[in-house]
């Protein structure tokens, strides 16, 4: 069995004249990031391994999210395939990761993550939300073979109380 989890980035300011990959989160996106980490860890399956988009955004909701979850950042990278808003890179990476690993997290963007959550879970998904969480399990042993898996389980922000 093999399961993905996608973490979209908190919500990011557009206040501040930085390119793109730039964008810092707000405040409502560190709480809501915050707030998803500490209900994932009610019920947490055992991650191999964690992976970020670089973009600021990505890379600090990560470093909020496992730091909460107290996940060992020596297990931690960065891909430039994860900086996808379509969701093709994000594919590809997933079914390139290595079979050693059985659970993997990955923090990035929209539209890729509604896409990639659309086409590889069995629950239609309208929006992945800021700060949101999608698991996805499939039922194989071999990344490559990765298609179409189960919804296990969302977390949106606005579904959790405070």
């Amino acid at each position: 069995m093999k399961t993905v989890i996608l973490v979209r980035h908190g919500k990011s300011s557009w206040e501040y004249n930085v390119s793109d990959r730039d964008r810092p989160l707000m405040e409502r996106g560190i709480m809501d990031v915050n707030k998803v980490a500490k209900q994932f860890l009610s019920n947490i399956v055992p991650i191999d391994a964690a992976y970020s988009s670089p973009a600021n955004r990505a890379l600090h909701t990560a470093m909020i999210f496992l730091r909460a979850i107290s996940f060992p950042f020596t297990k931690f990278g960065l891909s430039n395939e994860l900086y996808d808003f379509s969701g093709e890179e994000v594919h590809q990476f997933i079914k390139a990761l290595n079979n050693d690993k059985d659970t993997v997290i990955i923090f990035g963007h929209n539209e890729a993550f509604t896409h990639i959550a659309n086409s590889l879970g069995n629950m239609y998904i309208d929006n992945v939300p800021t700060s949101g969480l999608v698991q996805l399990k499939f039922d194989t042993n071999d990344w490559s073979a990765v298609t179409k898996g189960t919804t296990v389980r969302t977390l949106f922000p606005k579904q959790l109380k405070e």
